[in-house]
């Protein structure tokens, strides 16, 4: 056999070595504190958010608030990625912000020491992904509450992990249709960001929205780490009904998919594990049962804790 021929044959075959990946991620979704708490009622997750990521392939475990440092560090090294989703309460001093402070750190931390955790913000929670890298309060008021709107994608999106598998037909969608909801008064405004270095070190900017007046940001992505936030909502389009403006066609549903298998095919990297099975299934979102709120709420189900 010729030099060619072997280095032809070998490269053939490392192309079709599978690489290493978690066939059972595990991801987290952060609970947040419920307005008017109850017994056995006193934070809560959107069921959308625990759909959202079972439709990609992952199983989910509820992130408590209010545990010990110790606790979470031990949660950490149990489950392959994390959530913070959106809601309403503080991004600096509620239970919700203190547990997304110290994932974030480990997060980054594990991260140099070649361990590989994914981080994902959505709404309240691309707001405190703002908060924790910049240490600031950024925000502004925008006329976002309750709209959807097509994407504005930067130069920068064509470089992006987040939309490079994304099919041309649901790209376009987003660029042309309004099929990206948004449910948020507070935006990061790219004037904000551009005048923040940490902010601009750090995330490169996917796509902006405007509300007519104000242009923000809507979707980022860090340089150096697996850390990814949108302030609008790709998980209302498959599995919330409550409101006339969140949209369900089918590309905008697609669209649902594509950012979950995005962000479980990142949870994959990951090789955290629980200590044993009984541990795993202890923790799984399972345990809990699903409440039907549609009636009263912007959400059709929610987990109470």
């Amino acid at each position: 056999m010729n030099n060619f021929a072997i280095v032809f044959c070998f490269a053939l075959l490392s192309s079709c070595t599978p690489l290493k990946r978690n066939e059972k991620p595990i991801i987290g979704v952060l609970a947040q504190e419920v307005y008017s708490p109850q017994p056995q009622k006193t934070s809560y997750i959107a069921a959308s958010y625990v759909k959202f990521l079972e439709a990609a392939g992952a199983r989910v475990v509820p992130v408590m608030v209010n545990q010990t440092r110790e606790e979470y560090k031990q949660l950490f090294n149990s489950i392959n990625g994390i959530l913070y989703p959106g809601g309403g309460v503080s991004i600096n001093s509620s239970g919700y912000a203190n547990a997304a402070r110290i994932f974030y750190k480990l997060a980054i931390d594990a991260f140099s020491r070649g361990d590989y955790f994914p981080v994902w913000g959505t709404c309240l929670g691309f707001e405190e992904l703002t908060y924790l890298t910049s240490g600031k309060m950024l925000l502004s008021h925008t006329n976002t509450s309750g709209v959807a709107l097509p994407l504005i994608f930067t130069n920068e999106s064509r470089e992006s992990k987040l939309f490079n598998d994304f099919p041309v037909d649901v790209l376009n969608a987003l660029a042309t249709e309004s099929i990206t909801e948004n449910s948020h008064i507070w935006s990061l405004t790219l004037e904000s960001y551009n005048s923040n270095a940490d902010l601009r070190q750090f995330y490169r900017v996917l796509t902006t929205n405007s509300d007519g007046k104000t242009e923000f940001v809507s979707t980022v992505e860090a340089y150096d780490y697996p850390i990814y936030g949108t302030q609008w909502h790709p998980e209302k389009n498959a599995f919330e009904w409550t409101r006339p403006y969140i949209p369900h066609s089918p590309l905008a549903v697609k669209t649902t998919f594509f950012m979950a298998d995005f962000f479980v095919n990142e949870a994959r990297k990951n090789f955290h594990k629980f200590e044993d099975e009984e541990a795993e299934k202890k923790a799984l979102i399972y345990n809990y049962n699903p409440v039907y709120t549609g009636t009263k709420s912007a959400f059709e189900q929610l987990y109470f804790f």
